[in-house]
């Protein structure tokens, strides 16, 4: 176990920012699923900003690699435009 304050400190912050980090990258998950699921065109034209919004959130704080996030980006939206 931690001695020092400071240590102490950040494990609970360090827990409280991995409680974060799931959810918003499962709930990015959830949405790709959604988009790719989806057969209408204009649904999945409104859903993909939305997706590419979370995606690039998930790049920028590191809780997913920024390339990964561009490979997702260009696949989805290849995808939707597949669709029309």
């Amino acid at each position: 176990m931690a001695n020092h304050k400071s240590a102490i400190k950040r494990i609970r912050a360090n827990a409280t920012k991995r409680l974060r980090n799931r959810y918003q990258a499962k709930t990015t998950r959830n949405a790709i699923k959604k988009l790719r699921h989806t057969t209408s065109a204009e649904e999945a034209k409104t859903l993909l900003p939305r997706v590419i919004s979370m995606l690039d959130r998930l790049a920028k704080k590191n809780v997913i690699h920024k390339k990964k996030a561009s490979n997702n980006k260009s696949k989805l939206t290849k995808f939707v435009n597949g669709l029309a």
